[in-house]
């Protein structure tokens, strides 16, 4: 069907032709056509020549320096009003349909990264009408600026007045390390980005494990990527862990807790009951309470009550 498609395609004349011959037979005049099309005489007399070479029939009886429609004229005027009106019905329609605007969600790094990326597919077959594009970012949001829709964060900083928070989530705090791993032979492993989260892990109840060395690093990711290679105990955020646990790629085995911090979703005010930004704070608390139920599959890990 589609070769057959094909070929009746590459024997259609030019669209071009076609409308200045529309023009020339309604009104049964190549002055009056060019005058239409803003072109010359001659211009609409070689076009509707080399319509008439193409198909192998006269579409115009020159006399008297007048053109009148052939029968084989009357035919294809008729066909090409039929068809150009349909076209131009279905431009009409085709911009009438407003722009397909992406949804902008700003996101921490590590969490777009290591949690949030990874379950996109299922974003997209969610709302495939709706693309989802992510800026990595943390901290405050700059909506009219940036021309962010909303941005996904921990509550651990203060956003202002301009910014509508829902919250989407509690943090759920862990310190992972390589299954396997010894903390005798490890290092306490520090990230710049959140450096009281082992002071916070520890005035929580949690004990430190007793890691003869100390290593810092300048990003989360960092020091998540350092605990999977071996390198020590890190702390993380479950979501950013709940794979590599999974997976057996990361233990955790000194439990988990929340730290009384939430991941919202913010965006500017006033714009929170619009439905796009709805459905996405919808689907990313499914998400997450999703994530939690998976973990609590994970072998030897403890969580905390909801």
């Amino acid at each position: 069907m589609r070769e057959e498609n094909s070929l009746i395609l590459r024997d259609l004349p030019s669209l071009n032709c076609l409308r200045v011959f529309e023009a020339a037979a309604r009104w049964q005049s190549f002055v009056r056509a060019a005058d239409e099309l803003c072109v010359t005489h001659g211009a609409v007399s070689r076009q509707v020549r080399q319509l008439e070479l193409q198909l192998g029939v006269a579409l115009f009886e020159r006399r008297n320096r007048a053109v009148f429609l052939t029968q084989a004229g009357q035919q294809l005027l008729s066909g090409c009003s039929e068809a150009l009106a349909t076209l131009a019905t279905t431009l009409a329609a085709v911009r009438a349909q407003p722009a397909v605007r992406p949804l902008v969600l700003s996101c921490e790094p590590t969490l777009a990264m290591r949690w949030l990326i990874p379950r996109l597919p299922r974003w997209q077959q969610r709302a495939p009408e709706l693309p989802l594009h992510l800026l990595a970012a943390g901290g405050a949001v700059d909506f009219v600026r940036t021309g962010v829709d909303a941005a996904l964060r921990r509550n651990d900083f203060a956003w202002g007045s301009d910014c509508h928070a829902e919250a989407v989530a509690p943090e759920l705090m862990a310190a992972v390390c390589a299954v396997g791993a010894s903390p005798e032979q490890g290092a306490l492993l520090h990230s710049l980005s959140r450096p009281q989260a082992w002071p916070r892990w520890q005035a929580l109840g949690k004990p430190l494990p007793p890691c003869p060395a100390q290593q810092r690093f300048e990003h989360f990711y960092l020091s998540l990527q350092a605990a999977q290679a071996g390198v020590g105990y890190a702390q993380a955020s479950l979501y950013m862990v709940v794979d590599e646990l999974r997976a057996g790629r990361l233990a955790a085995p000194y439990g988990a807790l929340a730290d009384g911090s939430h991941y919202v979703l913010l965006c500017a005010s006033g714009r929170q009951q619009e439905p796009a930004l709805q459905r996405l704070l919808a689907w990313l608390r499914e998400e997450m309470q999703l994530s939690r139920e998976q973990l609590q599959g994970v072998a030897g890990l403890e969580l905390p009550a909801s």
